[in-house]
């Protein structure tokens, strides 16, 4: 059963480009979240500077499997000056479909961490589900 998103309707998703195609955005969709891709409001080479500033102006999750963006200075500056929240994938070697589920199984204690943790902060998650703190 998907997670109840009904709390947490204001929870915008931003699902960054590298996490592939429509598989990720659509499972998110389809398990109740809101959810907006990269590619629907940005061009293909927007700078990642550029949508996290909008990420964290706008107060969207930003999902992504790009871990440089934690180590890049000028992406890892934008995340703590826009307060951006980021959830990052740990493995690159993961499918469309893998990666799908591990975000909706997410989901919950993604919703929890938004809900205790404050802005900027990066988390990953394993292919099992666990979370841990990057910044």
């Amino acid at each position: 059963m998907p997670p109840d998103l009904t709390p947490s309707i204001e929870v915008v998703f931003f699902v960054d480009r590298s996490l592939g195609g429509r598989i990720v955005v659509d499972a998110l969709r389809n398990a109740g979240a809101y959810v907006i891709a990269h590619d629907d409001r940005f061009a293909a080479d927007t700078p990642d500077v550029e949508w996290l500033s909008e990420a964290g102006q706008r107060n969207w999750l930003v999902l992504t499997k790009d871990s440089a963006i934690r180590r890049n200075p000028h992406e890892k500056a934008m995340i703590r000056n826009a307060r951006v929240r980021v959830f990052a994938l740990t493995r690159k070697d993961l499918r469309g479909q893998e990666m799908a589920e591990i975000f909706v199984a997410a989901l919950p204690g993604m919703l929890t961490r938004t809900a205790k943790v404050a802005a900027p902060f990066v988390f990953s998650i394993s292919k099992a589900g666990v979370f841990q703190r990057l910044d």
